[in-house]
């Protein structure tokens, strides 16, 4: 279920048309109604509010003005971590033409010139 917060994808015609961050969801005051206001990401950015049922946030497709409309939850893909990695490895690290590592010049602390 799509929820404040989350990214969807909102088809028109059954094909794939912008997405938008739900930012808030009201009752509406017909029973099992909402006041979804939408963040829609395009540029520029625009606000709306569709007055919907739950079944449409979660999916089932809807008509406005004769057109079918789908909202569907967008998750974003995984993170793929590499096996190698390391906490202690620095987070960036240059090859030289020689094909040496140099290694990024970490700035001494306040808390670390104190201690020396």
């Amino acid at each position: 279920m799509a929820t404040i917060g989350d990214v969807v994808e909102v088809y028109y015609r059954d094909k794939p048309a912008f997405f938008a961050r739900i930012d808030s969801i009201t009752p509406d005051i017909k029973k099992k109604w909402f006041m979804v206001e939408l963040l829609i990401l395009t540029t520029p950015l625009r606000k709306v509010t569709w007055t919907l049922r739950e079944e449409y946030i979660n999916g089932v497709p809807f008509t406005m003005e004769g057109n079918e409309i789908r909202i569907e939850a967008v998750s974003p893909p995984p993170i793929a971590k590499d096996s190698n990695d390391d906490p202690k490895k620095p987070i960036h690290t240059v090859l030289s033409k020689e094909g040496r590592k140099i290694l990024p010049f970490k700035k001494p602390t306040r808390d670390s010139k104190k201690a020396s």
